[in-house]
């Protein structure tokens, strides 16, 4: 499972789920710079900066928290749902015209789905790891 929680030194810059939400991050603040009018860089921009970034976070403060399953995957979740107001920010940008490059527009919508299906997976997959462990030291 990508991020094995018991490798030693393992870091959350290792997750494969984190690494695209920082590339995210980074992009679209670089967006909210160069394709959005000023008005829009204080209201509709600093709402999808400070949701990408609570991705990232929440991935962060989750892989913190990697002992206590439960908080992990509530993380987990919630990176998730930052994830998809991320989305739904960026299509109402799109859909006033305040984000008028369409390429732009389909370049990050689907890299957030592609992250979308990520942290699925991974929540899914740290799920799986924990019910193996808990039945495995159930059986000793």
């Amino acid at each position: 499972m990508e991020g094995e929680r018991g490798r030693k030194g393992m870091s959350y810059k290792e997750l494969r789920v984190w690494q695209m939400a920082r590339e995210l991050s980074i992009d679209i603040q670089q967006m909210t710079i160069s394709a959005l009018p000023k008005f829009e860089m204080y209201e509709g921009g600093s709402q999808i900066r400070r949701a990408i970034k609570s991705v990232r976070s929440n991935i962060v403060e989750g892989y913190g928290r990697h002992r206590y399953t439960q908080d992990y995957i509530r993380f987990l979740v919630m990176a998730h749902a930052s994830c998809d107001e991320t989305t739904d920010h960026l299509e109402t940008l799109f859909e006033t015209g305040s984000l008028s490059d369409e390429n732009l527009f389909s370049s990050l919508h689907s890299r957030l789905e592609e992250l979308s299906r990520a942290l699925n997976r991974f929540t899914v997959g740290v799920e799986n790891h924990h019910k193996v462990n808990r039945s495995h030291s159930n059986h000793r």
